[in-house]
This record gives C-alpha cells, sequence and structure tokens, in this order.
C-alpha cells in the first residue's frame, strides 16, 4: 500500500507526478481544513503535507498521529505551529532563496505605479475620460531621485534598494534589526531608527517577516510622521499594519498614497474601505506569482518533502531540533 500525502492549495500539480510512483497523493483545493470532512479523514493516515498556507495547529496535528514533515510552498511559514510540530516529531520546511528577485520586481512595480497612477489612469482611458491635453488633475509624482525608506532590509528588501539605487537613483534609507552592510556598500543605503526614515522617506516601503515584535508596526503614530506627500508600500504581510489606521491616514490626507500587495484578510473583502481609494493600488498577493518563480518553488517544496520522508535531512528544515 502507498504510503498517503497531501497537497493542499498546491497550484501546479504537474510537479506532483513524481510523486505518484512512491506515494499516493490527495488534492485538496479552496476547502476548510477545519471542517471538510474528506481532508479531516485523510489526515488520520497522512505522513506528508506539501502546499501553502494550511495552519497547521494543535488540532490538525491530533488529527494527523503519523505525520512526518509539512513542507510549506512559501518563504514565510507563520502559518506553522513549529514549537507543536516539534514536540511531536514533525519536520517543517519552507522555500527559501527563490523568490526574491521576483517579488522585488513586483514590489517596486506597485511602487511605481502608485506615483505615477498607472492603473488609476488605466481607468481614465478605459472610461473615455480622455479626451485632450493631459491637466494637472492627472498629473503624477516622479520616483527618480527621491528618498525610499525600507523598512526590513532582508534579501527582498535589498533587492528592492538595488532597483531603486541604481535603476533610480534614489537614496536609500533603511531600518532594519542588524546593518545590513552589503547593502550599504552596494546601494549606498542609509541606516537609520524607524522615526527618521518616516519622517524624511518620499516612499516607506514595509517588507519586514510577521513576529509578535512586527505585528502592527505601523499605525497611527507611525502615519502622522509620514510626509503628507509619503507613498507607503506594503509588501510584508497584511498584520504587520494598522489596517484601520491606513483607512484614517487616507482619509485624512495624512498620507498621499498607498500600494498594498497584502492584506489583514486576505482574500480582501469587496466591503473593505480601501478598495474605495482611488490613489490606492491593491494586489493580490502577487509577490512571486509568475510560471517561472512558482515553478521552482513547488518544485524545492518536493525536494524537501521527498527528503523528510526518506530519512534524509530536507534542505531546507525550519526546526532541525526535531532531528535530535
Amino acid at each position: 500500500m502507498k504510503r498517503k500525502i497531501i497537497a493542499y492549495n498546491f497550484e501546479l500539480t504537474e510537479v506532483l507526478e513524481k510523486l505518484d510512483d512512491q506515494f499516493e497523493v490527495q488534492i485538496f483545493d479552496s476547502i476548510n481544513p477545519k471542517t471538510d470532512p474528506a481532508f479531516i479523514h485523510a489526515l488520520k493516515d497522512v505522513e506528508g503535507i506539501v502546499g501553502l498556507a494550511l495552519p497547521v495547529d494543535q488540532e490538525l496535528l491530533e488529527r494527523a498521529p503519523k505525520l512526518k514533515i509539512v513542507s510549506n510552498n512559501s518563504t514565510g511559514y507563520n502559518n506553522l505551529s513549529i514549537e507543536e510540530m516539534t514536540k511531536r516529531g514533525v519536520m517543517g520546511t519552507n522555500t527559501p532563496g527563490v523568490l526574491e528577485e521576483t517579488t522585488a520586481d513586483a514590489i517596486f512595480g506597485i511602487l511605481i505605479a502608485s506615483a505615477r497612477r498607472i492603473a488609476e489612469l488605466d481607468q481614465f482611458v478605459k472610461s473615455g475620460n480622455w479626451k485632450g491635453h493631459l491637466t494637472t488633475a492627472e498629473y503624477a509624482i516622479d520616483v527618480h531621485q527621491k528618498t525610499l525608506g525600507i523598512i526590513g532590509m532582508g534579501k527582498i528588501g535589498s533587492r528592492i534598494a538595488k532597483r531603486a539605487h541604481l535603476g533610480f537613483d534614489m537614496n536609500i534609507l533603511y531600518y532594519n534589526r542588524n546593518r545590513n552592510l552589503e547593502a550599504e556598500e552596494k546601494y549606498n543605503a542609509t541606516y537609520s531608527d524607524l522615526d527618521t526614515l518616516l519622517k524624511e522617506a518620499d516612499f516607506v516601503c514595509l517588507m519586514t517577516p510577521l513576529t509578535k515584535e512586527t505585528e502592527n508596526l505601523i499605525g497611527a503614530r507611525e502615519f502622522n510622521l509620514m510626509k503628507r506627500s509619503c507613498i507607503f508600500v506594503n509588501g510584508s504581510r497584511g498584520k504587520t499594519v494598522d489596517e484601520s489606521a491606513l483607512i484614517k491616514a487616507l482619509e485624512n490626507k495624512e498620507i498621499h498614497a498607498a500600494a498594498l500587495d497584502v492584506y489583514q484578510i486576505e482574500p480582501i473583502k469587496m466591503d473593505n474601505p480601501l478598495l474605495q481609494f482611488p490613489n490606492v493600488v491593491t494586489t493580490p498577493h502577487l509577490g512571486s506569482s509568475t510560471f517561472e518563480t512558482e515553478r521552482k518553488m513547488a518544485e524545492l517544496a518536493i525536494e524537501n518533502l521527498l527528503a523528510g520522508l526518506t530519512g534524509k535531512r530536507p534542505k531546507n528544515l525550519i526546526n532541525p531540533e526535531v532531528l535530535h
């Protein structure tokens, strides 16, 4: 009898074909893992789970006594209760080092889209409102030679800095737990405290991971410190921002505009006031969503899964203490 695997919200199902010889794969997409009877039944015999954004908590682990590994098809892993998994001898893995360039493209892209009002003026043209020469009502703002403040100068933040400095001659301020000497040398980035960055940047780009320390990192106080001409960009996680404070900052014109790829609730609810602002660019958490990058991530997730199920150490093991 083949050993059993669950693939959860795993979009590139053709990558799963390499599992067919050894394992029985059950695919679940867009279901509620807390209540779906077929999913709950499958957990009883599953040894490996691969996929995206499955909440792996105590309840799920209790329903999956044979589980050996959860292979996240993403860089982030805040959906995994790592401490609880480690207690039960369950490995957790992720897919780092694959999506940085692609995500940096996307986040810098929405920054430009916001500054140059690309989405808004696309609708201006399609709605038949372009009647002649543009007036000041349609003018946008420059990106080049402005100051970009990056909160979280990790791998993706560094690549955003590269695009900004080398491509657009921007000045770079950054706030991080530790100094990034490589970014300082290559992109002339200046290490800053958070408040100074917020006060001086023309664009504030949030790129921190979601932790207890970064949850609601940007709220009413922080928006109040920003320039009224500032554009706020969030490419991190939705819960790093107090969304109600962002809405108020936009309503009160405390900031000029925003570009968002992440939200507190995803998919975003249609009654969310953020969708009503013409000066807010909203994209559907598309950071790594290109065919090339998603395939690389999927293949790495399968590689991690197979290693864990065949007695090898996965390349991207999050909780190595589980092996001791």
